[in-house]
């Protein structure tokens, strides 16, 4: 053991001390960048024909010509050593292997212009997301670390938490019912995520009302201002948390419509998401969202951060709780 150990340590010794050749150096960079230099343009030409399967509209819609449309294909295919698309009297189709590179695909489109547009980065390791819009619309979202669920104040996150690691994520689990009113239910299919289930104490209700919460049960939540790659930015973490069956805490400040009052109206709130599951085993996500001022989002002025009304605020009774110490 000790040989091993001391040629170990030699090879490292070795290897920091090696002169490196700047030529091996520059010319693995200029093979990096003759591969990848077209990456983002070979992407799009993908996932816009594997939207269309139509060559004549992505053409069309990309700007570009067949020919290069075509070596982009071509390109990817080569380098994934797979064919991503079937061909048949001009009707292109994805094979299996161009399903399952299209979402990657269309996530490190999305979250490439998010980074040139300066409206992704990370704080302490974890994501900030922020969209603002001519017409003063605008969304920021940080990302926090959950060991802040046991220092604060909320009573209810704790409790929710504990309770779905009881219940072991299971909606109908008698470890869920006291936290469950505060709670909104979404699953997610073809059409987007779809909210089943308004918690009556929860914060949708509290702010939209209880017919418009009623109403809204099995519709698509629809896509906030911002074009598709904000809502496939926004779409992440609710796939990250629900097909993972994990859990997320986000602070959040946006405006969002009042029909009281007509309008935009700010509104920050700390939410707390967790993947579960349906009595027939399909995935679902829950998802807490409490009105506070008490949010930390960097890069957003702090004089934007509003004081909740009291009709908003999600009202949890500590002595309610069941697991709280």
């Amino acid at each position: 053991m000790k040989n091993v150990a001391l040629l170990g340590d030699l090879f490292t010794i070795r290897f920091m001390n090696r002169v490196v050749d700047p030529s091996d150096t520059s010319e693995a960079v200029k093979k990096a960048a003759d591969s990848h230099g077209l990456l983002h343009e070979m992407i799009r030409s993908f996932t816009t024909l594997a939207r269309t399967l139509n060559l004549s509209h992505a053409v069309k819609e990309l700007g570009s010509t067949r020919q290069t449309v075509r070596r982009h294909i071509a390109q990817l295919e080569e380098a994934k050593g797979e064919a991503l698309f079937n061909v048949e009297d001009r009707q292109y189709g994805l094979t299996e292997a161009g399903e399952r590179a299209l979402p990657e695909a269309l996530g490190i489109l999305a979250r490439g212009n998010a980074w040139l547009n300066s409206n992704v980065s990370h704080v302490h390791g974890l994501q900030l997301f922020s969209s603002v819009l001519p017409d003063g619309w605008c969304f920021w979202q940080q990302q926090h670390s959950l060991g802040r669920v046991w220092d604060s104040p909320s009573c209810l996150q704790r409790e929710t938490l504990r309770s779905w690691a009881m219940a072991g994520g299971d909606i109908e689990s008698p470890f869920m019912e006291h936290v469950r009113p505060y709670l909104i239910v979404y699953r997610h299919t073809i059409a987007g995520w779809i909210c089943v289930e308004f918690g009556e104490e929860s914060f949708f209700v509290k702010w939209f009302g209880w017919a418009k919460a009623r109403s809204s049960v099995g519709r698509s939540l629809g896509r906030m201002p911002g074009g598709d790659d904000f809502a496939r930015m926004l779409d992440e973490p609710f796939h990250e948390v629900q097909t993972t069956q994990s859990l997320r805490l986000d602070h959040v400040y946006t405006l969002v419509p009042s029909e009281a009052e007509g309008g935009l109206k700010p509104v920050n709130y700390q939410r707390l998401m967790l993947g579960g599951r349906f009595p027939d085993g399909s995935l679902a996500l829950y998802s807490l969202v409490e009105p506070s001022s008490d949010i930390e989002i960097s890069g957003l002025d702090h004089g934007k951060i509003v004081r909740p009304s009291a009709d908003i605020m999600v009202n949890f009774d500590p002595a309610d709780a069941k697991f709280e110490r």
